[in-house]
């Protein structure tokens, strides 16, 4: 399998996480008839569920379209890379970081800054492997950033919820391509240029 039970279940915790920590962080706009239906939640005999642990749902499911990706593809990234270099890479849910990030959001502190994953590689490789595979992650960042600007150059077809979106990914997914890539350690910028010197030199 390419993806163990272990890691699957540590993806799902993460991203459960990632959507309560920046539920509030990306308001967005929702459908007209949910405010011109206040009874709705009602209909067909039974209560809708709208909220969990106090969190509005569709505040939650927003954060988790717009953060996951660019938190779960990049760990993936390195993963995949790993594996196709013929490294072991195993992806793990970092939960001190989770749980540190969610104590910060619930004594509202102005910055959180957390590693809510990471991928434990095991096995060597050449420098530029080591380096291609630590790039391999804000690549994807870098993909979706771009991509995000794309898909907005659209004229037509994109309701305004979806343009927020695509705008909010794009500079989630731009803010982690550089963070990432600054070249002082644990980023994965000081891992790709480091050895990327190693290769030249």
């Amino acid at each position: 399998m390419i993806l163990s039970l272990g890691e699957l279940f540590d993806l799902a915790v993460m991203i459960i996480f990632l959507g309560i920590i920046f539920w509030d962080a990306f308001r967005l706009p929702g459908p007209r008839a949910e405010y011109y239906e206040p009874l709705r939640e009602y209909s067909l005999g039974k209560k809708k569920i709208t909220r969990i642990f106090g969190i509005p749902l569709r505040d939650f499911w927003n954060a988790v379209i717009i953060v996951a990706p660019a938190v779960a593809f990049h760990e993936m990234g390195h993963k995949f890379v790993a594996l196709a270099f013929g490294m072991h890479a195993v992806f793990h849910a970092n939960y001190f970081w989770l749980m540190l990030g969610l104590v910060l959001k619930l004594v509202h502190f102005p910055l959180i800054i957390f590693v809510p994953g990471y991928v434990q590689i095991m096995g060597t490789g050449t420098p530029l492997q080591s380096a291609l595979t630590a790039f391999a992650g804000p690549a994807v960042n870098l993909l979706l950033w771009l991509g995000s600007l794309l898909l907005l150059r659209k004229k037509r077809g994109l309701s305004i919820r979806r343009r927020m979106m695509l705008v909010i990914s794009s500079k989630v997914n731009m803010f982690l391509f550089i963070f990432n890539m600054l070249p002082i350690p644990p980023f994965d910028g000081f891992t790709v240029f480091s050895n990327l010197f190693r290769a030249i030199f």
